[in-house]
């Protein structure tokens, strides 16, 4: 009995120098699997995004993430809202940030 904890003993060191390698080897793997699926992909579409609110002018039809399609009757410089014509008499006033897609032109008219 007195063999197998001396093996253990010796062994001991050596042991803890490899699995803490093996541990910081690990974690810089799960970064970079962290950074190029997770956060990489959604700093694109939050750049996108960005590109999309300021490419946004009157006349442009859009989609909101609640689901309204409306053309950009007015956008306001110093805020960040615009206003949408849902249809001849319905207007609705929304930030730009839930603007979630720029319509082709005449999607409304084929609705």
């Amino acid at each position: 009995m007195s063999f197998f904890s001396q093996a253990h003993a010796a062994t001991d060191g050596a042991a803890s120098q490899g699995s803490s390698m093996q541990l910081f080897i690990m974690l810089g793997l799960f970064a970079v699997i962290f950074y190029f699926m997770i956060y990489r992909p959604q700093a694109k579409r939050v750049k996108a995004h960005k590109t999309l609110m300021s490419a946004m002018g009157k006349g442009d039809e859009v989609l909101t993430n609640g689901g309204l399609v409306g053309k950009i009757t007015k956008v306001s410089a110093e805020s960040d809202y615009v206003v949408i014509s849902l249809n001849d008499t319905a207007e609705v006033t929304i930030k730009k940030d839930f603007v979630s897609a720029v319509l082709p032109k005449g999607t409304m008219k084929s609705l």
